[in-house]
C-alpha cells in the first residue's frame, strides 16, 4: 500500500556538454533520495533532464559548425546517456526543446503579460553567457561575475521584465511561514540577507541579441529568457496547462516535495520561481534543496582549469557503486566534498571490500564449508547476540530518520555501524573455531544466521545507494530484501533457508598497481590530439641526399632587433669556421635556453637576407598542431655527438 505521493526533481542540466563527476553527483544524490523513498512504499515520480536554450548554446553550434538543435541533440544524449550509467531511476527525461513545452513557456509568458507580471523596457548592464545572468555594477566581484568568476559584456536591448520586486515580502512571509522551504540553513540566510532584505530587482526575462530560445508569440524578435524556460520545466511536463484544465497527472504530483539542486542556482529556485509560480497562481514546492558541490583535489572542477573528471571514466576504472558510494558518502549534508582517486582508492579498500564485501563473502563461504550452505535458526545466547541483534533492529529506524533530512552520508553511515558491529561479531564469536568441534554446532548454526540476518537488513537498507551491490547481497542470500517492514525485523530468514554461492563484492585494490593503471588510462585516452600534415609526394634517395644535414653546436644566441619571431644563431658546424642562421622560433624559446646544445641544420641552403642579416641554413624542428594551437621543438642531438656530423 502507497505511503502518499513524491515528486523529486533534480536541476535540468544544461546541454552546453559532457557533464563532469561534479555536475553527475546531484542526479545519483536525487536517484538514491528517490530509490529510498520507493523501499519507504512511497509513489515517487522523479523527473530530471537538459535545458537546451541559450546563447551559450548557440555560439557553441556555430563554433561546431551544427545547427544549435543538432548540437543540443548530441549533447542531451550524451547527457541521458551518462545518467544511464551510474544507473539512476529517473521517471522521465525531459528537454526543453519539446515543442509541448515550448508551447507551454509561450502560454506562461503571455499570461504575464495580460496580467501585468511582465512589461517590456530597455535593459542596461553586465552579462555573464555562461551564467546566462545580468548583473549591476555593485553585483560583480573584481569587474567579474559573482557567480563563476568569469568576464562580463556590457549589454543593452529592449527587453521584457518580470515585476520581481512586486513579490519580495510575499517570498520572504512564505520563507518566514515554511522554515524548511529552502535547505540548508546557511542557503536561506543567504536568499534573505544578500537578496531579500535589500529588495528584489524586476527580471530581464528576454532577448534579442540571439535567437535560440522560444520566441514570444506577440513579438517574435524576443526569445524568453532561460530561466523562465528552464524552471517551468517542473510543472509543464506533469501536465500543468497555462490556458486549460490541468493533468489528473500533474493534480496528483504537484507541488514538488523537493527540487535538488547545485547551491549555484539556489537564487533561481528560491526568488525567481517562487515569484512565477505566485504570479500562475500555483503552489510553491515543498523544499528546495542547495546540495554542496564536489570539489577535486586541486578546487572545483573546470575544464579551462583541466582538473575535470568524467563519471564514464570513473565506472570503468572502479565500478558504477563504488563510485556511487564515493560520491554519496564523501560529501556532508551542508559543506564540499573532494574526490580524488587516492581517496577513491582508499574508500574501496577500507570499506567496501573490508567492511561490506569481506563480511558478506565470509559469512556466506563459511555457511557453505561448516553447514553444507543450510541455515538453521536458533535462540540467539549471550551479550554478543543481544547487542548486534538489537543494533540490526533499530538501524532502518536511523536510516530513516537521516533521510527524512537528506543527510544521505549519515544514513550510510548509520549502515556501515551495523556492518561494523557484525564483523566485530565475527571477532567475538570464532565462527571458524566453532566449526571445529561438533559439540559447538548449534551454537555456530546461531552465529552464523544471526549474520546473514544482519547481511538481510544492512543489503536491504543499502538497495538504494549500491542497487547493483544489493542485488549481489540477495542472489547470494537467495533473498528479496524490498519489504520496508521487514528490515526492522529480525528472524525473518526461514529454518533450512539455503544461500547461494559466494562471490567477491568488491575486490581489494594494489595501490601502486591500481595508480599506475589510472594514470595509463588517462594517458592514452586524453593524449592531446595532435593534427598532422598529409605526406608530401614521393622523392628520390638521390633528392634527398642533395640536403647537407649537420650535426651543430650552438655558440651564441639572440634575438633580432625589432624581430618578434627570429632568433640568432652562431654555429659550431664543424669546419672551423662559425656559421649564422636565423629561425623563427622566438615564441618557443629563449635565446639562453639554447646556448650549448647540439642541434641539427642543413647547411646548403642558399644564403637568403633576413631583417637585414644573412641566415646560412635552416634549423631543423618539428612543428605540430596541438588542440588548435601551434606547438615547435627544435632538434636537439645528444651532446656527445661531434659537431660536422653529418645525418643521412
Amino acid at each position: 500500500m502507497s505511503k502518499g505521493k513524491y515528486y523529486l526533481s533534480t536541476a535540468i542540466a544544461y546541454a552546453s556538454g559532457k557533464p563532469h563527476i561534479g555536475n553527475t553527483y546531484e542526479i545519483v544524490l536525487a536517484d538514491a533520495i528517490c530509490r529510498f523513498k520507493r523501499l519507504e512504499g512511497y509513489d515517487v515520480y522523479f523527473q530530471t533532464g537538459t535545458d537546451e536554450h541559450g546563447q551559450k548554446i548557440q555560439e557553441k553550434a556555430e563554433k561546431a559548425g551544427v545547427t544549435p538543435q543538432q548540437y543540443v541533440d548530441s549533447t542531451s544524449a550524451e547527457i541521458k546517456r551518462i545518467w544511464d550509467v551510474m544507473n539512476t531511476s529517473y521517471d522521465r527525461f525531459v528537454r526543453t526543446t519539446d515543442p509541448m513545452h515550448e508551447k507551454k513557456i509561450q502560454e506562461i509568458f503571455e499570461k504575464f503579460l495580460k496580467t501585468g507580471d511582465i512589461y517590456k523596457s530597455k535593459y542596461e548592464g553586465w552579462y555573464c553567457t555562461p551564467c546566462e545572468s545580468f548583473w549591476t555594477e555593485s553585483q560583480l566581484v573584481d569587474g567579474k561575475c559573482p557567480d563563476c568568476g568569469r568576464e562580463v559584456k556590457w549589454a543593452e536591448e529592449e527587453a521584457y521584465f518580470f515585476r520581481l520586486s512586486k513579490y519580495t515580502e510575499l517570498i520572504m512571509k512564505y520563507i518566514e511561514e515554511h522554515p524548511e522551504f529552502i535547505q540548508p540553513e546557511a542557503r536561506k540566510n543567504e536568499m534573505v540577507n544578500n537578496f531579500l532584505r535589500p529588495g528584489l530587482q524586476d527580471l530581464c526575462v528576454s532577448r534579442t541579441s540571439f535567437n535560440w530560445g522560444i520566441p514570444v508569440s506577440s513579438d517574435p524578435k524576443h526569445v524568453v529568457y532561460v530561466w523562465l524556460d528552464a524552471l517551468s520545466n517542473y510543472i509543464t511536463f506533469p501536465g500543468y496547462e497555462p490556458e486549460g484544465e490541468d493533468s489528473d497527472f500533474y493534480k496528483k504530483y504537484w507541488p514538488a516535495d523537493v527540487h535538488l539542486i547545485g547551491k549555484d542556482i539556489v537564487r533561481f529556485h528560491t526568488l525567481y520561481w517562487p515569484a512565477f509560480l505566485m504570479a500562475l497562481g500555483e503552489p510553491l514546492p515543498k523544499q528546495v534543496f542547495g546540495h554542496p558541490w564536489l570539489l577535486t583535489g586541486s578546487g572545483k572542477m573546470s575544464k579551462s582549469l583541466g582538473n575535470v573528471l568524467y563519471a564514464d571514466d570513473l565506472v570503468e576504472l572502479y565500478g558504477v557503486d563504488a563510485v556511487r558510494y564515493y560520491v554519496l558518502h564523501e560529501i556532508p549534508f551542508a559543506s564540499d566534498g573532494t574526490l580524488t582517486h587516492d581517496l577513491m582508492m582508499e574508500r574501496i579498500n577500507s570499506d567496501l571490500a573490508n567492511i561490506l564485501g569481506n563480511l558478506v563473502n565470509r559469512t556466506v563461504s563459511m555457511t557453505h564449508k561448516y553447514l553444507g550452505g543450510t541455515l538453521r535458526k536458533r535462540a540467539p545466547e549471550g551479550e554478543f547476540d543481544a547487542d548486534l541483534i538489537a543494533l540490526a533492529k533499530s538501524t532502518a529506524e536511523r536510516v530513516q530518520s537521516r533521510m527524512e533530512s537528506l543527510h544521505v552520508a549519515d544514513a550510510i553511515d548509520e549502515i556501515f555501524a551495523l556492518l561494523r558491529r557484525a564483523n566485530k561479531y565475527v571477532d567475538e564469536t570464532q565462527p571458524w573455531v566453532l566449526g571445529r568441534d561438533e559439540a559447538h554446532r548449534e551454537r555456530l548454526e546461531a552465529v552464523l544466521y544471526n549474520l546473514c540476518e544482519t547481511i538481510r537488513i544492512a543489503g536491504g537498507l543499502l538497495k538504494p545507494f549500491l542497487p547493483g551491490t544489493a542485488e549481489k547481497i540477495e542472489r547470494q542470500l537467495r533473498l528479496d530484501a524490498s519489504d520496508w517492514e521487514a528490515l526492522s525485523e529480525f528472524g525473518v530468514i526461514e529454518d533450512g533457508h539455503a544461500v547461494g554461492e559466494a562471490e567477491i563484492l568488491f575486490q581489494r585494490l594494489d595501490i601502486p598497481k591500481k595508480t599506475a593503471e589510472v594514470e595509463a588510462f588517462y594517458a592514452e585516452k586524453y593524449a592531446p590530439k595532435v593534427e598532422s600534415d598529409p605526406v608530401l609526394p614521393d622523392v628520390t634517395i638521390d633528392d634527398f641526399s642533395k640536403c647537407d644535414m649537420r650535426v651543430c653546436k650552438v655558440l651564441t644566441c639572440e634575438n633580432v632587433k625589432k624581430s618578434e619571431k627570429l632568433l640568432k644563431f652562431t654555429l659550431d658546424d664543424g669546419s672551423g669556421k662559425p656559421r649564422q642562421i636565423l629561425s623563427g622560433i622566438a615564441k618557443f624559446y629563449k635565446p639562453e635556453e639554447l646556448v650549448g646544445k647540439t642541434v641539427v641544420a642543413i647547411l646548403n641552403l642558399p644564403p637568403r637576407k633576413m631583417m637585414g642579416q644573412e641566415s646560412c641554413g635552416m634549423l631543423i624542428s618539428a612543428v605540430k598542431i596541438e588542440n588548435g594551437e601551434e606547438k615547435l621543438n627544435l632538434l636537439m642531438l645528444d651532446d656527445s655527438i661531434p659537431a660536422g656530423a653529418r645525418l643521412g
